[in-house]
Order: structure tokens, then sequence, then C-alpha cells
């Protein structure tokens, strides 16, 4: 049990236990199960309903409209007779119409989990396309003397079950975590340390989806945000394992070092960009962690080997983070998105709600602005430190960031959104997930990238015109919470810094004055 935070019990519906299967019937995939792992057989009929009603609900970014529903044709394309394909309005205009028995796998959100445990003679199975079960994660959160969820804990113990980068009983290396080594700061040089990735190509159900976006935009049914194309990210299993084949052969051996560090113009730098394909179920996570393994096996047969720490933070990110973030938006329950420990109340400001970078000075909010409103992707460091950490710093609520991650990001969904947001970026849950804030100043940005040398701004200066925003709002942060950080022993040390600043209350009425205006 969480201290302060008691998970819900197996009497709440969407968390009672599903059967593994039923092959007997037709199963209804939604567009994040489109992969074959979701078929208890490859020829079992198949369900795929686009519902319109979803875009109208919240103003999506173009990327993500454009992926989910490209993604969706495709895969009733590829399925041809097998697929029983619905365009309509809502969900149930679709259910209404079929007339044999369904089954469906657990959807991945708690609204989504209601709605189909809310319609008769539709069998509700075990959730796929994670590594470990919610049985498996239930069992490991119950576990003798555990008093914190610890992401490490849970993920050693994942890859002792499945047998993931293991020595027998030891971890390959003998080190479980090596994250000492995979924060350094970017290349001097300015570039990538991986070359260009892999890109798919549109196709004629891109160029149908474009024009229909066009269309319910023109009509007004929906609104959007971001830009519009090229697609970057994989629609089908095909171009999925295609990207992932790119990412082991010219990536992942480059991966580890610079996964933390940023660069201007650089926004790919090692990364995989697996993680739509993975979210939208086009890949299975256990075959990737395997392909991963078996890649940094058989280079280590071959007498060359791939750095270890570049392949552990890989598999660390998918059958570590993924895994234990799934898990504990379900575990802690329906109401840990209105956690708002730190009473953050402002509103999202229109210039972050609209992507606008051309209104931001600060070189770093401005680039990685820009590269999500053209993308709809920015990697885990500009989420956390930069987006993140601006929202943090500046008091805005919790639940409206997450919704606003959730409809900028390609890879957003309710499940990934809620943890990573409330209880990671924005510390809402008072700790239960994170020990300390994620809040830095200027200095961290100016130590892992390039941003800081063109800026207006300079990292070193707190009070001024040309007081870095970063800088200056950790500081007017640490005072506002001073009182509800002051039990946390991690954050000792930077409260007692307050005591140390001559000219705070200067800093802290000029971040008063400052708001959220664009900086």
């Amino acid at each position: 049990m969480v201290p302060g935070m008691p998970p819900p019990t197996a009497a709440d519906p969407a968390l009672a236990g599903f059967p593994a299967r039923a092959p007997a019937t037709r199963r209804w995939c939604f567009a994040d199960q489109l992969g074959p792992h979701f078929l208890d057989a490859p020829d079992q009929p198949v369900l795929l309903v686009e519902s319109r009603a979803v875009f109208a609900r919240r103003r999506f970014h173009r990327q993500k409209a454009h992926l989910l529903l490209s993604a969706l044709r495709h895969r009733a394309a590829e399925l041809g007779d097998q697929a029983q394909f619905h365009r309509v309005r809502t969900y149930g205009e679709a259910l209404d119409r079929v007339r044999e028995p369904l089954s469906v796998c657990a959807p991945t959100t708690w609204a989504s989990r209601d709605h189909v445990l809310g319609r008769p003679g539709l069998q509700v199975l075990a959730a796929r396309g994670f590594v470990s079960s919610q049985e498996e994660f239930a069992a490991w959160a119950a576990g003798r003397g555990r008093r914190r969820l610890l992401m490490e804990d849970f993920y050693r113990d994942a890859r002792r079950r499945h047998d993931v980068l293991m020595d027998g009983a030891e971890p390959v290396g003998g080190r479980w975590n090596l994250d000492a080594d995979n924060r350094e700061p970017p290349p001097a040089d300015g570039r990538s340390p991986a070359p260009e990735p892999w890109w798919p190509e549109e196709d004629e159900i891109d160029e149908q989806v474009r024009a229909d976006l066009d269309r319910w935009a023109a009509d007004g049914d929906v609104a959007f945000v971001g830009d519009d194309g090229p697609r970057l990210f994989p629609v089908t299993r095909r171009e999925a394992l295609r990207r992932l084949a790119d990412f082991l052969d010219t990536r992942l051996g480059t991966f580890g070092p610079h996964e933390d560090a940023m660069l201007a113009g650089q926004r790919w730098m090692a990364h995989s960009l697996l993680s739509p394909a993975l979210n939208l179920g086009l890949l299975d996570p256990m075959a990737v962690v395997h392909a991963a393994e078996q890649r940094y096996r058989d280079s280590v047969a071959d007498g060359d080997p791939l750095p270890l720490n570049s392949v552990e933070g890989f598999v660390r990110q998918v059958m570590g983070w993924r895994d234990y973030i799934w898990h504990v938006y379900w575990h802690l329950g329906r109401d840990f998105r209105h956690a708002n420990a730190l009473a953050a109340h402002e509103p999202v400001p229109g210039w972050l709600a609209d992507l606008d970078d051309g209104a931001v000075d600060a070189a770093c909010l401005s680039d990685v602005l820009a590269d999500l409103r053209r993308d709809g992707w920015v990697h885990h460091i500009p989420r956390l430190m930069v987006l993140g950490n601006y929202a943090l710093q500046r008091g805005i609520d919790p639940l409206a960031m997450t919704d606003w991650f959730h409809r900028s990001f390609v890879d957003g969904y309710d499940w990934v959104m809620v943890a990573n947001v409330v209880g990671m970026s924005q510390h809402a849950d008072g700790g239960v997930l994170a020990t300390k804030p994620y809040a830095a100043g200027g200095a961290y940005i100016d130590r892992m990238s390039d941003y800081c040398g063109g800026c207006r701004y300079d990292p070193r200066r707190r009070l001024g015109e040309d007081a870095c925003p970063y800088t200056a709002g950790y500081w007017a942060f640490l005072d506002r919470n001073r009182d509800r950080l002051a039990v946390n022993h991690r954050m000792r040390q930077p409260l007692r810094g307050l005591d140390r600043l001559t000219d705070l209350p200067e800093v802290v009425e000029q971040e008063r004055l400052r708001g959220t205006e664009a900086p």
C-alpha cells in the first residue's frame, strides 16, 4: 500500500479479473490494439470502429488525429473481409449494428473500460500490449515489506520473471541500473550521435485521411492544433518492424550516453521513436525487449559488444518505465488524476495551448514548442525539464497539463499522461511516484543542451530583464512551496538555499508579475 494513497479494490468492476481468451468471438479492437497479439487466432474475425466523436471532444494535435485514423484504416485494409469496419459518429452506433458475440481486450483507460463493461453481452478479456499483467503487478505491489511502489524494484522483478539481460540470478554486467552512464551532455560539435532515422512513406490512405480531416475541420466538426504532416510514425506492423530494425541497426549502440541531452536542430538524437507504434499496439513490447537483448548477445558473441548502458537503458524504458506507468494508472485509482498537493491552479496559457513558439523568446522553450508543433513529439527530457518544468514552476493546474500533454503528443493517451504528468512531472501527488519535484533552474538546461548560448536570457541571472525564466522561476517555486516541501528530506538543501538569496523578495515579485506570460 502506498502511504496516503490506498489502492482501489477489485470491487471496482474495471479492475475485476478478466479471462485471457475468447477465440470463438469477433474481436473488437480499439485503435490502440492493432497488432496481431490482440487476436487469439490469425483468422479471427475483427470489428474496427472509427468514431468521429472521439476527435470532437478535444482539440488534438493534427498529426495525432492523422496517425490514429491512418493506423485504423490501414489495419482495416490489411484484414479485408476478415474485418467489419464501421465509420460512425459514436462507438455505440457501430456496436448496435453487430448481431454476433463480441469480445474485446480490456481497454487502456478508465472511461473506455467503463464503456465496454456497460455493454450487455460484450465479453471483456485481460489487457494485452504490456510486459507484466495486472495480476503480476498487484502481486508485486502487495509483496512483503513493500512500502513504496518504486519503479526500480518493479523493473528488477520484471527482469527476473522474464529472464531479460540476466546471467543466472544476477544482471548481465553485475549492475541492474546503468543510468549513471547515460547522463552526458550533448556532443560538443552539436551533431546528433546517430544517423537520421528511417521514415515511412505516405500512401493513398494517408491522402484520404488528410482530406477527411480537412473537411471535418472546415465543417466545424473538429478543431486541431499543430502542423499537418508529413506522417513521421508507423501506422502498420510492417512499418513498425522496419523502424525497430532501423533503431537496432543504427541507433541502439549510441542511445544511452546522450539520452538526456537536447540539441537545437537535432530533435531525434539516438532515440528509438517507437513509443507511438507501441502505444498503437503495432508492436508487442516483450518482443521488442527480446529483439534488443538478442542484438546485444549476438554482438557479444561476435566480439564487438554493444554498450551495455545503451541496451539496458532502452530495455528499462520499454519493460520498466512504460509498464510501470501503465500499472500505477490503475493501481492508484480513478481519483489520482485530481491530486494537487502543491495547490497549482493557473490555467494553461493560450500561447502554450496553441503551441505558439513564435510568441516565446526563451530559446529552449521556443525550440521545444516548435518541434512539438511540427512533429507532435519530443523526447522525454524536453517533456520533463522544459515543458513540465515550466508548468511546475508557474503553478499550472496539473489536471489541465495532463489533458494538454494527452492532446498534444502523438503517443499521448490517458494512461500515459496521468501518472507521468500528475505524479512525475508536476509532483501533484506529493511524492507518491517521485521522491522530489523535477524542478530545475537554467543551469540544468545549460548543461544538458546548446540552447542557452544564443538565448536572450542568461541562465546565471535570476533578476532583471535578462533573468532566465527557469532560474528565476525555480527560486520562486521553492519560495511558494517552502512549507509544503519542508518535510521532504531531499529538498532540505535547496530550501536552505532560499535563505541565502538576498534578492529573493525581488525575484518573487518579478515572477509574480511575469506569471504565465510567454517568456
